[in-house]
């Protein structure tokens, strides 16, 4: 029996703000990247007055920069994989054993003492890449990922102020 996920009732509630990413390739999703001297701008970084500014701040800085809090989380993500070398060793270790069955194309793998069929190569590979998978803790580096990436977006987002001309386009007249 197969567990289906609900996908679309999850993000329904988000309203329509993710539909354009997922239908979005590459080349376009990091097509609105803005220049490092914009994205990092240190004239514009001040403290926000109140929580009402920072709400104000981070809608606007989350879609405006939205390429280059992406190149941030995959930056991070290298970064995580660089200082977690076993957990990289895992996953290319898993990686190679799946590409290298699939090669085979449902044939036995015939060395000079014994030959293996795919089932018991699975098998292997599993027990193996399990237990060395549950030691080079994924969890841990997946937490340590999700909270370093949003500490970085959220406080840019929040302390990085609206460009003047965008300021003065929201106020009443």
């Amino acid at each position: 029996m197969a567990i289906r996920i609900p996908i679309d009732a999850i993000t329904s509630r988000f309203g329509d703000r993710f539909n354009n990413i997922r239908s979005q390739s590459l080349s376009t999703r990091f097509s609105n990247l803005r220049p490092v001297s914009e994205f990092l701008d240190l004239k514009r970084l001040s403290k926000p007055a109140n929580f009402g500014e920072v709400q104000s701040r981070v809608n606007y800085n989350l879609s405006h920069f939205s390429s280059n809090y992406a190149v941030v989380f995959v930056m991070l993500s290298i970064y995580s994989l660089l200082t977690n070398p076993l957990l990289l060793f895992v996953i290319i270790f898993v990686t190679a054993g799946l590409w290298g069955i699939s090669k085979l194309d449902g044939r036995d793998l015939h060395l000079g003492f014994r030959s293996f069929n795919t089932s018991q190569l699975y098998t292997g590979l599993l027990c193996v890449g399990v237990p060395l998978g549950i030691i080079a803790s994924p969890f841990a580096t997946a937490l340590w990922l999700i909270g370093a990436t949003g500490v970085t977006v959220f406080g840019h987002a929040a302390m990085m102020d609206k460009p003047i001309e965008n300021a003065f386009s929201e106020e009443a007249v």
